[in-house]
């Protein structure tokens, strides 16, 4: 369990550690593992990772809200009811496994990478996007809005039931993709589609 007298963790190996309910906020992670952990229902705001690796990581209920996460990797990881509103995100990696109810809302996202996984209802209205990309990803019920997307990769990946087309500006989408999504997208913008 992390201590509230310890706030900065270094090279530190949390191998099969149980973080039900632990309080980290803003305790800072260099060149930290995890490795197996559970964090469900953790409290890590305002926590700053940097040079670190999650992998097969499991967590309901993780506030990792205005945390900053740089040059990390997460691996294999299954999260669900992440809040990670206001955080940024620079150099991250994530790579297979799933993650359910990503609550991106506000983040800040630089070279970010969701890599063959599966991610159900992301958040990423009012984000500021400046390199992500899903490659090999599938995307269920996404959200998107009032953000800035100039940076968003989307054609990577698969796309079902996505809300807020219609504010993707600057977002790259593959030819297929604009097919499969002109009817979304036209009822967004209230054109009625002849038969």
């Amino acid at each position: 369990m992390f201590s509230t007298r310890d706030q900065h963790h270094d090279a530190v190996r949390f191998e099969g550690t149980d973080f039900t309910g632990a309080h980290a906020e803003g305790h800072s992670f260099l060149e930290c593992s995890l490795l197996g952990a559970t964090l469900d229902e953790a409290h890590l705001e305002g926590s700053r990772w940097s040079e670190c690796e999650w992998e097969r990581v499991g967590g309901v209920g993780l506030s990792l809200t205005e945390a900053a996460l740089v040059e990390t990797t997460m691996e294999g990881c299954r999260l669900a009811a992440v809040s990670a509103w206001g955080s940024t995100w620079r150099d991250v990696t994530v790579r297979g496994g799933k993650v359910d109810f990503l609550n991106l809302r506000g983040a800040r996202l630089k070279d970010v990478a969701f890599v063959d996984c599966v991610v159900v209802e992301l958040d990423l209205q009012e984000a500021t996007v400046d390199g992500l990309t899903f490659e090999g990803c599938t995307l269920v019920q996404p959200t998107f809005g009032r953000g800035t997307y100039a940076g968003l990769d989307l054609s990577g990946a698969t796309l079902r039931a996505p809300v807020g087309l219609a504010g993707l500006r600057g977002a790259t989408v593959s030819r297929t993709q604009v097919i499969d999504l002109a009817e979304a997208l036209a009822l967004e913008l209230g054109i009625l589609v002849a038969d």
